[in-house]
């Protein structure tokens, strides 16, 4: 992965009206650190974006302490509607996962046909309940989850956009939101993709949750999620970056929170302090740790300092206070 490489979010959108309608699966194999380039590339040939990741799991014999295995391949899938399906598809991903393959381990790709109800079952197939932090579990709607202790649960539909927990800097982030939210805090995130954070945050004990997003699809999908959560009240989601003439802009929050790359970092980081209180704190990630350093250069001249740091497989998490 490079640091151009995003966190992403996964979409699916499994409501269609055409049930005599055939649909194309494709899956791949692949190693841990294949996962995120080999998702973003099969969501630009899925119906909706769609991705959906087959995780291993690792266990102890008696049935407890059941994790995800990284030393075992994933298989990522997409569906394409036979109105959408062309051979030359199947040769230019071909293409792709060969050079990908280079670096990683990335079988070739296989494609099956599914009718459309079987279809419309098949993905949820692939999606199950994550812990994602300390506390905080997502759950689809359609899997029972019995809270245990102070569990925060997230519902998130794979139908809205959402990101599953799997990416590293997804994981630290939320490890760092729970570290930072406090009762009654209030909130701003930057780059909010799905919502997960700023949901997570409120579910915590923030008042509110700000939101924005330049990409129209994740506005959209925070607002379903938020809605879905019951915190539409909480969570304000807008279109836009922050910086003067942005929204929000003036406004300071307890925690802001930005899973973003570096790059975009160290282009936001004087306004994301600004939007800070003083003593506020901060949760960055998404950052390769090759670039942490400019990071933290970046945030340093802004007026911040970082207090804690998380790292995972090439992917660094900050927190720092103002």
């Amino acid at each position: 992965m490079t640091d151009e490489t995003a966190p992403h979010s996964i979409s699916v959108n499994a409501t269609t009206h055409t049930p005599d309608r055939v649909w194309y699966q494709l899956s791949v194999d692949v190693d841990s650190e294949a996962v995120e380039a080999v998702t973003e590339l099969f969501g630009r040939y899925g119906f909706n974006e769609g991705v959906a990741i087959e995780e291993p799991y690792i266990q102890d014999q008696d049935g407890d302490n059941m994790g995800i295995d990284v030393d075992k391949p994933f298989t990522v899938h997409t569906y394409v509607a036979e109105e959408d399906y062309k051979p030359e598809i199947i040769e230019e991903l071909r293409q792709a996962l060969y050079f990908l393959g280079q670096l990683r381990g990335v079988s070739d790709v296989r494609v099956s046909s599914l009718q459309e109800q079987d279809w419309a079952n098949a993905w949820k197939d692939h999606f199950q309940v994550h812990r994602i932090g300390e506390r905080v579990v997502i759950r689809p709607p359609w899997r029972e989850y019995e809270p245990q202790g102070d569990d925060v649960v997230i519902e998130l539909d794979p139908g809205m956009a959402f990101g599953t927990g799997l990416h590293p800097s997804t994981r630290l982030s939320m490890l760092g939101t729970e570290e930072v939210v406090t009762a009654g805090c209030t909130v701003l995130d930057v780059g909010t993709g799905s919502g997960i954070l700023a949901i997570a945050a409120v579910k915590l004990g923030a008042v509110k949750a700000d939101t924005v997003d330049v990409e129209t699809v994740a506005v959209k999908a925070t607002a379903d999620n938020a809605a879905a959560n019951g915190l539409s009240d909480q969570i304000k989601v807008e279109l836009g970056s922050v910086g003067e003439g942005e929204p929000f802009w003036g406004e300071q929050y307890d925690v802001v929170l930005a899973n973003i790359i570096a790059r975009v970092l160290i282009e936001l980081s004087q306004a994301i302090v600004a939007h800070t209180k003083p003593g506020g704190k901060m949760v960055l990630a998404g950052i390769i740790e090759t670039r942490e350093q400019d990071v933290i250069d970046a945030f340093t001249a802004a007026g911040a300092k970082v207090i804690n740091r998380r790292f995972a497989e090439d992917w660094v998490s900050l927190v720092l206070t103002r």
